[in-house]
């Protein structure tokens, strides 16, 4: 899984600079198949239970499960998800990133710096014996305390050999509640926040999920395993865990 997450990371570090006004979101997601193949994987999401991307690409006030399009490109001051899953000998990582494309207003830039904090404002109480109530808990109060909400139709999730594994993983609910962690456990934790409301809506194609309000969302998430004495995140580059310490 170190490995699997490694390649993710990898399509980050090239992705990145690509998310430019002009480019397509199809663009993005053939270039991260192009990655993610070239580094002996497998594009998890890829027909997963029928959906038709290599990766989800989200850009503004969809939340999450963006259709990679030839026909949605990206403009100046927009916000776009990259949420990209890759499985290499058998085992499987999970991350998404949200970026913000050329000169972007500042409400969008906060949007985005929140909701990394709530990820790592959730991770770092994570040990063996914590409750996983104790990571949703925080991560719904510190988005709270700026201002956002918390969407509840969406969630992170256990992960291993399969995507989507127990336990489910809200980002919202109560300390001292929900399964108890053990060493060895990989979760995939993905604080998902929006700007106005959290009520969501799924369009005709049946994936995108879109903010109701029409209002900005943020996404971002890493695949951790839980060790003897906290966690290691698996799906961070050498440079965004620098950036970190």
């Amino acid at each position: 899984m170190r490995q699997a997450g490694q390649v993710v990371a990898k399509v980050f570090t090239t992705l990145k600079p690509l998310c430019v006004p002009g480019v397509s979101t199809l663009a993005l997601a053939n270039k991260a198949d192009e990655v993610i193949r070239k580094e002996g994987g497998i594009p998890t999401f890829l027909d997963y239970q029928g959906y038709p991307g290599v990766i989800c690409v989200s850009v503004n006030d969809t939340l999450v499960h963006g259709i990679p399009s030839d026909k949605i490109i990206l403009h100046d001051g927009d916000i776009v998800s990259l949420d990209v899953g890759v499985t290499l000998n058998g085992y499987c990582a999970d991350a998404c990133r949200t970026y913000v494309v050329g000169i972007a207003k500042e409400n969008a830039k906060r949007l985005v710096k929140v909701t990394e904090e709530c990820f790592f404002t959730g991770v770092k109480l994570i040990q063996p014996g914590i409750h996983l109530g104790d990571v949703s808990h925080a991560i719904q109060a510190y988005a709270e305390s700026h201002g956002y909400s918390v969407p509840r139709d969406y969630t992170g999730h256990g992960i291993g050999t399969h995507l989507h594994e127990d336990p489910s993983i809200p980002n919202y609910g109560l300390s001292g509640t929900g399964p108890i962690l053990k060493e060895g456990m990989c979760l995939a934790i993905e604080p998902m926040i929006a700007e106005g409301r959290y009520a969501t809506r799924i369009l005709s194609d049946g994936w995108t999920a879109k903010m109701k309000d029409g209002k900005l969302s943020s996404h971002y998430e890493n695949t951790l395993v839980v060790t003897k004495t906290g966690y290691e995140i698996l799906t961070m580059s050498p440079t965004e865990q620098k950036e970190i310490k």
